[in-house]
């Protein structure tokens, strides 16, 4: 709707200018031939007459300047029989304000055509570059990059596409300006040039002129006061839309509206172009009832691309491309690979079309009743505690196999399951085995651990890729490979030690299938992980079935047809307590059946490889705990023998210091005796007094 407003803006903008370049090649000729003024005044005159003749697309209607115009062309046809003697009254009064709309508005709005125009092809290029981002997290660097690329260019081309809006309305009033300004200055130069007036140029032509006048500073006025509005606004909208110029918002400001049964946006359509390459294309997308139409610039209207009334839409890894879903019919006869430009519009685009396909549109009340599905499919993501025992009901009851089964051709087997005896096949599969043949496992009922994790395994995946507020248990897995395959049956076996027992395992069931006309099978997507086998519903996004990848313990594909492969997993507990069982589970895969059993087996070895890194980094920890105490030990002897050496040497000082002490006492007591015999008895008597 913008692009087609825009363009009868510009259709309008080119009228004017032709009508303009006319007018001034007319008024040319007034200022360069005096000797033919006359005749360039009537076609003046012709021209002004001819306006009402004139299809503008914005200004058709506008009677009060045609009857405006029709007065200043019956004016001018009068005065054309005067000499013109007004050169430099008219290229003041008359030439220049045509000759500004001219040169520099008219030229204006070209420039920011092109200026426009180069913007939009910028930012045309810079989406397709972001859109083709690898998902790879070495490339951040480069994503900031090209982030930022679009961020620029898409301010840049919403700055100018604002200004040039602005110019093409002002261009409204300017048109009015540029075509009555010229013709007034060239009514005042008359009435300078003939001073007090001529017979032309009567009181009432005067009242019109200033008439004239006052409403060209009206418009003059109003025309302000319009851009003064239009540069206002365009502040508030660039403060307002800078959050919109990345092309991924943030989800927590701008959360994706789950309620909506109408959309439109522009998607990339991948559009494949031989056998394995394929192409993008940008179109405007939009829904329009139960119909997914689609529209090319410049194109009149949308065109039907599927009826999406009871499709089915899914997130998928497409490529090198992320935000990339899928569209099906309803008899899957058609289907359509999508990419959208945020998160935002990944997640609004596939809870619109799966409110379409469930043909809510159809209500009184559509966006009511999609909150109140949408609110059920969120309460429906835990499973409730029946929930292995409404699957128990639902499983058909169990078939025997038929005894002429073992006896039927084994040619599909290879030529090496052809060289069993019937000795080896007995001690593979039990005779009489049941087969089940829907996805829910064959024992769970007598097994409640695995009947605890078929219900734990009922969780919905969410097809957006998220998880919801839990965590998913496969988060950290450095491994994610998905796979398309059908699930043919399973059954117990007896060994889980040679590929012959998968082999073994097929030809049976075949064979039973062959036999009850059983042509049904259950299409999932088998997820391999570093942790576990999952088997996921490729409508509902809901885990039937998840295999702990330790409990895989045999995995074959068929010696011949590739498309075969089966696994062997052990379980503990079963029909008999105390014993571990093992089951064999056979699909049929798209030629995929080689690459299912290498991408299980790089599965168990990256968990191996974790195993031993895990062991390695506890038998590390455990070490370094002993050499910690050791050395603790070690500093505490230290501590001890540097303690009694520190009381030694405190000992022997005390030693030392009570042996001097004595000695000095010794020295003191001979000199007193020696002194008092040298004294006498009065010296002695004297002595005792001092003291």
């Amino acid at each position: 709707q913008t692009r087609s407003l825009l363009g009868v803006f510009e259709e309008d903008a080119a009228a004017i200018s032709n009508y303009i370049n006319q007018l001034f090649q007319a008024m040319h000729r007034i200022y360069d031939a005096q000797n033919e003024l006359s005749a360039a005044t009537h076609l003046t005159s012709k021209l002004l007459k001819e306006y009402e003749k004139q299809r503008f697309p914005l200004g058709g209607d506008d009677e009060v300047m045609t009857s405006t115009l029709q007065q200043f062309a019956k004016v001018i046809d009068e005065l054309s029989s005067c000499h013109a003697v007004l050169s430099t009254q008219l290229a003041d009064a008359m030439m220049f304000p045509i000759t500004q709309f001219k040169e520099r508005d008219l030229k204006e709005i070209l420039t920011l055509k092109e200026v426009f125009q180069i913007a939009s092809n910028d930012h045309d290029a810079a989406i397709t570059r972001y859109s083709r981002l690898s998902k790879r997290k070495e490339n951040e660097k480069i994503k900031a990059e090209v982030t930022e690329d679009v961020y620029t260019s898409r301010k840049k081309q919403h700055q100018t596409m604002m200004h040039y809006f602005c110019a093409l309305n002002t261009l409204q009033y300017k048109k009015k300006i540029s075509l009555l300004e010229p013709l007034l200055g060239y009514m005042q130069a008359q009435i300078s040039f003939f001073k007090m007036g001529s017979e032309n140029l009567t009181e009432q032509l005067e009242e019109f002129l200033t008439n004239i006048g006052t409403s060209v500073q009206n418009v003059r006025r109003e025309m302000d006061c319009e851009i003064e509005n239009m540069q206002q606004t365009i502040e508030d909208l660039e403060v307002a839309s800078d959050p919109l110029y990345l092309p991924d918002p943030d989800p927590t400001k701008f959360p994706a509206h789950r309620n909506l049964t109408r959309k439109a946006g522009y998607l990339n359509a991948r559009n494949k172009t031989g056998l394995v390459s394929s192409s993008w294309e940008r179109q405007f997308y939009f829904t329009q009832g139960g119909n997914l139409m689609s529209q090319a610039r410049g194109d009149v209207a949308g065109g039907l691309v599927m009826d999406i009334d009871n499709c089915s839409v899914m997130a998928v890894d497409c490529e090198d491309r992320r935000y990339c879903f899928q569209i099906t019919s309803f008899d899957g006869k058609k289907s359509s690979i999508l990419q959208a430009e945020s998160k935002k519009d990944y997640e609004e685009w596939i809870c619109t079309i799966n409110n379409i396909s469930k043909q809510i549109y159809l209500s009184e009340n559509p966006e009511e009743i999609a909150a109140r599905v949408n609110q059920s499919a969120l309460e429906a993501v835990t499973p409730s505690p029946s929930f292995q025992q409404r699957h128990d009901s639902m499983r058909p009851p169990v078939q025997p196999r038929p005894p002429t089964a073992r006896t039927s051709s084994t040619g599909s087997l290879g030529s090496d399951s052809a060289a069993l005896s019937t000795l080896s096949l007995d001690s593979l599969v039990a005779p009489d085995t049941p087969i089940q043949f829907d996805i829910i496992s064959p024992v769970s009922e007598d097994m409640p651990g695995q009947a605890k994790s078929s219900g734990q395994s009922g969780r919905r995946t969410n097809p957006f890729g998220e998880s919801g507020g839990s965590k998913p248990e496969t988060e950290d897995s450095i491994l994610h490979q998905l796979f398309i395959v059908r699930f043919l049956g399973s059954m117990e076996v007896k060994s889980d030690e040679s590929p012959d027992v998968v082999y073994e395992t097929m030809r049976q069931i075949l064979a039973a299938r062959a036999i009850h006309n059983i042509f049904r099978m259950t299409e999932s997507h088998l997820l391999v992980t570093c942790d576990c086998l999952k088997l996921i519903d490729p409508q509902t996004q809901v885990t039937r079935l998840r295999f702990p990848l330790p409990s895989v313990v045999l995995y074959a594909t068929h010696q011949e047809n590739k498309r075969l492969f089966g696994f062997v997993l052990r379980t503990s507990g079963g029909r008999v307590e105390s014993r571990q069982t093992s089951i064999c589970y056979i699909f049929e895969s798209n030629n995929e059946g080689e690459k299912i059993c290498d991408s299980v087996g790089l599965a168990k070895q990256i968990a191996f490889h974790a195993e031993l890194d895990r062991k390695a980094s506890e038998k590390q920890k455990e070490i370094d705990r002993v050499k910690e105490k050791q050395q603790k030990e070690l500093n505490k002897q230290k501590q001890i023998e540097k303690d009694l050496e520190e009381q030694s040497r405190l000992i022997a000082a005390s030693s030392r210091s009570n042996q001097s002490s004595t000695e000095g006492q010794f020295v003191v007591l001979s000199s007193s005796q020696s002194e008092d015999s040298d004294l006498g008895e009065d010296g002695k008597k004297k002595r005792e007094s001092e003291a």
